[in-house]
C-alpha cells in the first residue's frame, strides 16, 4: 500500500511541476529524446526476425524468438526470465473441404507459394489452414453466403426469407474478428462456417 500511495503522490508532483514553463520546456526535451529512441530501421529488422519463420505457439522458431527476445532482455539492462506454461492449442490431424452437388469439387485447402514472398514456400513449418478451438466433426448441407458474417448480416438474410439453419456458412474474413463469424453462424442454427479471403478486401 506504501509503494502505492508513494507512486500515487509522485506522479502528482510531477502533473503541478508540469504546469510551470520551465517544466513544460524539460519536459518538450525529455519528450523529444524518447521521440528519437524508436528507429523504423530498428523496428523493421526485429520484425523481419520475428517473423522469418513460422512460430505458432509450441514450435521451434517461437521458442527461438522467446530466446532472442530474452537476450535482447537481458543486454538492455533489465532482470528477465522466460517462463513456461501449458496451454490448451488443437490443431487438426485432418481436414476435408468438398462440394458434392452439382458437380464434386475437392478443395485443396493450400495456398501456392509466392515467388516474392520466401515465407510463403515454409510449408513443412506451417500449421494448416483452420479455425482454431472448432470442434471435431463431418457435417454436409446446403452453403449460404453470409457476407462478413456479422449480426447485421444475417438480418438482411432473414428479411429476404433465407435461413442458414442446417447449412454450412461461407464468410468473408475482415469486419469482425474470424472467431465470431463461427459462433454467430451456430447461433442462427448453422453447421458450419466456412472463412475466405476476398481478392477484393486483400
Amino acid at each position: 500500500m506504501h509503494r502505492r500511495s508513494g507512486l500515487l503522490v509522485a506522479i502528482g508532483v510531477c502533473a503541478c511541476f508540469a504546469t510551470t514553463p520551465a517544466a513544460q520546456s524539460g519536459s518538450s526535451s525529455w519528450d523529444a529524446k524518447f521521440r528519437e529512441l524508436p528507429q523504423p530501421s530498428n523496428i523493421r529488422a526485429s520484425m523481419e526476425r520475428l517473423s522469418a519463420r513460422p512460430h505458432h505457439v509450441g514450435s521451434p522458431y517461437d521458442k527461438d524468438n522467446a530466446e532472442w527476445i530474452l537476450a535482447r532482455f537481458k543486454e538492455w539492462g533489465w532482470d528477465a526470465q522466460i517462463e513456461t506454461f501449458s496451454v490448451l492449442f488443437p490443431t487438426p490431424k485432418e481436414r476435408l473441404l468438398e462440394l458434392v452437388e452439382p458437380t464434386r469439387f475437392t478443395a485443396k485447402l493450400d495456398e501456392p507459394a509466392l515467388p516474392m514472398d520466401p515465407t510463403s514456400d515454409q510449408k513443412s513449418e506451417q500449421l494448416p489452414t483452420y479455425n482454431a478451438y472448432s470442434i471435431d466433426g463431418d457435417v454436409t448441407g446446403p452453403l449460404v453466403y453470409v457476407n462478413y458474417g456479422r449480426p447485421e448480416d444475417y438480418e438482411v438474410l432473414e428479411r429476404y426469407g433465407i435461413s442458414v439453419k442446417g447449412a454450412i456458412v461461407l464468410a468473408r474474413y475482415g469486419e469482425s474478428w474470424r472467431g465470431i463469424k463461427p459462433k454467430v453462424a451456430g447461433e442462427h442454427g448453422a453447421v458450419g462456417c466456412l472463412i475466405y479471403s476476398d481478392p477484393k478486401d486483400d
